[in-house]
């Protein structure tokens, strides 16, 4: 991506050095510990992700060491990236008569508390609405590129604007609203709940990269590619065939390969918020 000159958000608390137990929110990086580790166990993803979620943290303490340069050029560009979300969002906002909210984004090492509880970077980036925060430990970029081969800084936008996306989710009243619902279902139904939630954020991701490079220009080539195929590796049938060699429709929170692949490009190619139709379509079309 091209980001020379792009500015920083100052929407960013950086509490890296701390360390703490945390609850999560949802997110996209969550189901590649879930895939990769838990499933390899026999477990269930909605289950790990639950014991996750209920971990709570004691006082956070300090750590002393020094960051890498590729620390602190991955700090930077997350800023970026943010800033871009933010731009793009307040923008979209305004052309339909609102005003855009922006979240804050927090960096941390190993475990962080949030508004949500406790929980520990093993869950991957997430989004809690209770305090408007996306979470984010650098080193999930590295998971990234070592476990599943997904690697390039747009790859990497993709990650936290799929997290913006789930804040917009909150802004619009939808992710209240469905989670609620899911706590009225049985399992599987809450799955498919969960699973077209984060459709919509994949597609919001894609639609910020439209904007995005339709105001900066920055999109570079085999930017898209690498984002595809980021969506591609974090597909719920994707990462249980590579844990243990065979996926369980029922149990996919997040969405297939194709599915993902298919709502980031529809918000990519388009950048019209009101194809965001995951929650109209039925299952086939979904």
């Amino acid at each position: 991506m091209k980001l020379n000159g792009r500015r920083e958000s100052s929407n960013v608390e950086d509490r890296r050095g701390l360390s703490g137990g945390q609850k999560t929110g949802l997110g996209i990086g969550g189901i590649i510990i879930v895939g990769l580790i838990t499933l390899l166990m026999g477990g269930n993803p909605l289950d790990v992700l639950q014991q996750a979620g209920s971990m709570m943290g004691t006082e956070q303490q300090t750590t002393q060491r020094e960051f890498t340069e590729e620390e602190q050029a991955l700090a930077k560009f997350s800023k970026q990236i943010l800033a871009g979300t933010e731009d793009v969002w307040t923008q979209i906002f305004k052309e339909h008569g609102a005003t855009y909210q922006v979240p804050r984004m927090v960096l941390f090492t190993d475990g962080v508390q949030t508004g949500c509880g406790g929980a520990t970077s093993s869950v991957g980036p997430f989004y809690c609405s209770a305090d408007q925060a996306l979470y984010l430990d650098l080193s999930f970029f590295s998971t990234m590129k070592q476990q599943l081969g997904a690697d390039g800084d747009f790859a990497y936008a993709y990650v936290i604007a799929h997290e913006v996306g789930h804040h917009v989710e909150y802004l619009t009243g939808l992710l209240d609203q469905v989670h609620q619902k899911m706590q009225t279902v049985n399992e599987t139904e809450s799955n498919k709940l969960s699973v077209r939630l984060e459709l919509l954020a994949d597609f919001y991701a894609g639609v910020w990269a439209n904007y995005d490079n339709k105001m900066f220009g920055s999109l570079e080539d085999g930017d898209i590619e690498k984002a595809i195929n980021c969506a591609a590796v974090i597909g719920d049938d994707y990462l249980q065939k590579k844990a243990r060699g065979y996926a369980i429709p029922e149990s996919f929170n997040h969405g297939t390969s194709a599915q993902r692949m298919k709502w980031f490009k529809l918000g990519l190619q388009t950048g019209d918020i009101s194809r965001g139709t995951t929650f109209q379509c039925s299952d086939e079309e979904l």
